[in-house]
């Protein structure tokens, strides 16, 4: 059986993911920095309340699993991000690049890492011709705020 962590599983689009993937078979390990909003922490093999802007929970998190999902970050709607910019912006670096060292440590097999539609310039964002934002997309980097 195939074990996964899903960080990130206390939000709506980490929740789904956490499930679906169960519903598939997988192990999987749900952590997040609050308790599921969206589900029962009981449809997850294992669920973390820890946080990951700690290098310790990250190593915690990715031990023996074979494939991380990383859709954890700060986050809490556009007035929330405008009023905490700085903090944003530093949790999720902290987060991501945590995560990335600890997978590489625990030997994670595949990690998948999870953006924002505010990576891409809000020009981009707001023009109703462009039907599908590619990942090339996003550069020249010019991302709409600290979240992206």
């Amino acid at each position: 059986m195939r074990k996964v962590c899903v960080t990130g599983a206390g939000g709506f689009i980490g929740h789904h993911l956490a499930r679906y993937l169960k519903n598939k078979g997988y192990w999987v390990r749900g952590v997040d920095i609050k308790e599921p909003e969206f589900s029962s922490k009981n449809e997850m093999d294992e669920f973390l309340k820890i946080d990951l802007r700690n290098p310790e929970n990250c190593l915690k998190a990715a031990n023996g699993v074979d494939d991380v999902y990383n859709l954890a970050a700060n986050m809490g709607g556009i007035g929330f991000i405008t009023f905490h910019k700085s903090d944003v912006l530093s949790d999720n670096v902290l987060i991501n690049t945590n995560m990335a060292l600890a997978c590489k440590e625990n030997g994670v097999k595949r990690a998948f890492y999870s953006s924002s539609a505010c990576v891409y310039p809000i020009s981009k964002q707001v023009n109703p011709n462009i039907t599908a934002l590619k990942e090339e997309d996003a550069y020249p980097a010019e991302p709409d705020n600290e979240y992206g």
